[in-house]
């Protein structure tokens, strides 16, 4: 019985280490793609010397909190793309361009965050439609701790280009991306927690909606960016949602600023060519009185602005 048992403590100590490796190699901190990499290759893991060619492909072979990165400009991925860890997308000085020739699917979102108490970074992708009347939201979070875009393009999205709806606590910060040709830019309205963050150097075009909606537990900074041509409001705020807005440009739009219910801080900022500046149907528009505004057309609020 002894002899027995010492047998298998001595397999033990062989195989462990065998089996623990081979759970290792199958997960790694960090993977590549590239336009001319094959995803057959993720029997080596994606790496370096063999690439793979999809975002899907060097997703599943990445550990949690790893690193995928794209080796050269090109088209990897097929939509939707649903991201359920912790995880970088980083094309940075590349452009990629993560959408096929037949575009996205009715119905469908380009990429799912649907990660808890994860932390998700888009850093320089191209989430873009060839068939906009057919999808949803180019970015769609439903779930994740915090939320990094940065640097990325956000094209052609017949609902929002970033559309937040988490039911827990959630930290989404937009730097240096383009938002143009969607209903609405930036649509933060929590189920459940609160949605706290920052839009820094943001350009949000073209709008048939609005640029930045928000409603719910909402706590929002944006500063250094552009809400232009909106055909609805540049950024209104519903029902507890708090948000800042300073040293940014919110022009030719409909309305510049509503309020349904919520609070907008405005300081700094130019308030140029919108139909009307205000709008205010319940809730607070308070200003700091350093924003330079045009009037230009209808520019009577609802309400009174507050001088804070």
């Amino acid at each position: 019985m002894k002899k027995f048992v010492s047998t298998v403590a001595v397999l033990a100590a062989i195989l462990l280490p065998h089996l623990y490796a081979t759970d290792l190699q199958a997960q790694v901190l960090h993977t590549f793609i590239s336009i001319t990499g094959n995803d057959a290759n993720t029997a080596s893991e994606c790496q370096l010397s063999a690439p793979c060619q999809s975002f899907e492909a060097a997703y599943s072979k990445t550990a949690e909190h790893g690193h995928v990165s794209c080796l050269d400009t090109g088209t990897f991925s097929s939509y939707p793309f649903t991201i359920t860890q912790s995880i970088t997308l980083d094309c940075h000085d590349r452009f990629a361009l993560p959408v096929p020739l037949g575009g996205i699917g009715c119905g469908e979102n380009a990429i799912v965050i649907n990660a808890p108490g994860a932390t998700v970074t888009l850093r320089n992708i191209n989430i873009s439609t060839f068939n906009g009347v057919c999808a949803t939201n180019g970015v769609s979070i439903e779930a994740a701790s915090v939320v990094n875009i940065e640097d990325c393009l956000i094209d052609s999205f017949p609902q929002s280009g970033i559309s937040v709806t988490t039911s827990a606590n959630t930290i989404l910060n937009v730097v240096n991306t383009r938002i143009r040709n969607a209903a609405n830019g930036i649509s933060l309205a929590p189920t459940g927690g609160a949605v706290n963050g920052s839009i820094d150097h943001a350009i949000i075009a073209k709008m048939s909606g609005s640029g930045i909606t928000s409603a719910g537990s909402v706590y929002f900074t944006v500063t250094n960016s552009l809400v232009v041509n909106a055909a609805g409001t540049g950024v209104s705020s519903g029902p507890g949602a708090v948000l800042e807005v300073d040293s940014s440009s919110i022009s030719n739009n409909r309305t510049a600023f509503a309020t349904t219910g919520g609070t907008i801080r405005i300081s700094h900022n130019l308030i140029y060519d919108n139909t009307a500046n205000y709008s205010i149907a319940g809730g607070v528009i308070a200003t700091s009185d350093d924003n330079k505004v045009a009037v230009n057309g209808s520019t009577v609020p609802n309400g009174t602005i507050t001088r804070q």
